[in-house]
């Protein structure tokens, strides 16, 4: 089996609970707060490693409370951090989230994940056969680095272009598999999707996105599961409706 490295965020997500949204300037009370290991990045490895991956997870933590924390987490789930660095010059990422209604708002500090540098995805020793996966909450040009070297080394490439931010063909170029969300492919390629369209329409879309027809876009969908392009064909896999805390990484 080939091995995961995932280069991206480590978060402590900071829940607050809540019957409503605070209106702006307003102050509500709240019911309870939750502290979670989160941050795409170590969301992505630890999966990886619960599903049995050998996995390596590539990124910066702060020298405070919640970067050991942290790291005695992702260490439990069997994630190898060999080459996760503690940074004493910025805190540990942090997202701030209130809850309330099955909905949620999101604030991302991102503290020692925006300094995650192509110094430390070069590194990593990749090989044929393993697996480079990232997302948009560590700088474009370290995954720019990391994608170059996978590519060099035979590895394929994953991107999770979230949150979504524009970026250029030749980063595209570099990824084998898209994985993003209706609302991510409606903003990176300028169009108008509802939640509701056919599958149709978002295959449509993707392909408009898609850099070459190996490439893979796989478009998730929530409760309708998701559409994807793969060797220039329609795959569709129907989801199903599950009771949800709130939407958060239900796309």
């Amino acid at each position: 089996m080939g091995r995961v490295f995932v280069a991206g965020s480590i978060n402590m997500d900071v829940v607050a609970t809540a019957n409503r949204h605070p209106k702006i300037g307003e102050t509500v009370a709240g019911k309870t707060v939750h502290y979670f290991p989160g941050g795409k990045g170590a969301n992505q490895a630890a999966a990886a490693a619960r599903l049995g991956a050998p996995t390596t997870l590539i990124g910066r933590l702060g020298t405070d409370a919640f970067g050991q924390q942290l790291r005695t987490f992702l260490a439990a789930q069997s994630v190898d951090l060999a080459h996760v660095k503690d940074t004493a010059e910025a805190h540990t990422g942090t997202a701030i989230i209130t809850v309330a209604d099955a909905d949620n708002t999101i604030v991302v500090v991102p503290g020692a994940n925006a300094l995650v540098g192509a110094e430390d995805v070069t590194a990593v020793a990749l090989a044929k056969g393993d697996v480079a996966v990232s997302q948009f909450e560590i700088p474009q040009a370290t995954i720019r680095a990391f994608f170059q070297r996978a590519r060099a080394a035979g590895a394929t490439t994953i991107l999770n272009p979230a949150p979504a931010i524009t970026f250029g063909k030749d980063l595209l170029d570099l990824v084998d598999i898209l994985i993003l969300n209706e609302t991510e492919l409606g903003f990176l390629t300028g169009t108008e999707l509802r939640e509701s369209d056919d599958y149709e329409r978002f295959i449509e879309v993707a392909r408009s996105l898609q850099a070459s027809e190996s490439q893979i876009i796989c478009v998730t969908l929530g409760k309708r599961g998701i559409v994807a392009l793969i060797d220039g064909r329609q795959h569709t896999d129907h989801g199903r409706a599950v009771k949800a805390i709130d939407s958060t990484g239900c796309r």
